[in-house]
């Protein structure tokens, strides 16, 4: 993607709250200086934005070649909701999307998954906010091909945060792709969130000063890929 598109990305979640700076223990334990929470994207109009960042990246980097969208429960259910909305109206593409239920249901509409069900030769996009260990990719790909021999094309997520994934050698993002062989990409990393947002102010407001630039600096002097 371009510069103009990571920055109107990158500007949009700040303005959404969803980029935070402070002090954040993360699921692996790691203390780090930011966060990223797409469950601050609450509106029609925040949901209908990111959909439509999701589906331009998609139609740039998959092409039109997806038959669902499978996010994981749960920050992935509104983010495959909204992306299959968007490919729609921006490209006219009739794209299902699918998730898993954290508890199976035995009654009325019964079953593991959440949405569209899953055919043999289905080619599935799984799509995520960020990934940090990998876990939640990790428990997907075996769930999907028990139910059918379904094709999966790849991963995207909003960010990157560029940072060792558990095999401390390189992120998580590219462990995922050497570990199940397909492609991922990410709207923006976090060295390009970090170069932005300490030069650019947002709503009047430069949200990495100085102090939280060397604080991520230091961050990835010892978590960094």
């Amino acid at each position: 993607m371009n510069a103009g598109f990571k920055e109107s990305f990158i500007t949009f979640m700040a303005e959404s709250g969803v980029l935070q700076f402070g002090d954040f223990t993360l699921k692996s334990g790691r203390r780090s200086p930011f966060y990223v929470n797409t469950g601050a994207f609450v509106s029609g109009s925040q949901l209908n934005r990111l959909g439509a960042f999701y589906a331009r990246a998609i139609e740039e980097h998959f092409g039109p070649s997806i038959d669902v969208i499978f996010g994981p429960a749960y920050k992935g259910i509104p983010l495959s909701v909204s992306t299959v909305s968007a490919l729609h109206s921006l490209y006219g593409r009739e794209v299902r999307f699918s998730s898993n239920r954290k508890e199976m249901k035995d009654h009325g509409d019964a079953g593991v998954l959440l949405g569209s069900t899953l055919n043999d030769g289905d080619r599935v996009l799984l799509i995520e906010d960020v990934t940090t260990s990998g876990s939640s990719i990790d428990e997907s790909v075996p769930l999907l091909r028990s139910i059918a021999d379904v094709e999966i094309v790849g991963l995207i997520v909003a960010l990157d945060r560029r940072e060792k994934g558990p095999g401390g050698k390189t992120t998580a993002l590219e462990e995922l792709r050497l570990r199940h062989g397909f492609r991922t990409h990410a709207l923006v990393n976090m060295h390009e969130v970090t170069e932005f947002l300490s030069t650019q102010p947002v709503s009047g407001r430069v949200l990495i000063d100085e102090e939280k630039k060397q604080a991520i600096a230091r961050y990835y002097e010892e978590y960094g890929a």
